[in-house]
């Protein structure tokens, strides 16, 4: 039993760093996922919408690079 809680715990800590490392490039993420939006726009729908979501990526993603990415 404790060797299985050793294995969890310790399989917790990976996942954990893991989306550590993730959370670092999140604001990058969302930046690309603009770009994809406005390709979108751009090539196959015009619709106003798909501009106001890649606005929203592209400003959530810009300040969460920053606050997320700053040194304190």
């Amino acid at each position: 039993m404790q060797i299985f809680l050793y294995l969890c715990s310790r399989k917790l800590k990976e996942s954990h760093n893991i989306m550590e490392n993730f959370k670092k490039y999140l604001g990058v993420f969302l930046l690309l996922l603009g770009v994809v939006f406005l390709i979108i726009y751009r090539v196959a729908l015009p619709h106003n919408s798909l501009l106001v979501t890649a606005m929203v990526c592209e400003v959530v993603g810009i300040l969460a690079y920053i606050f997320i990415n700053r040194k304190a």
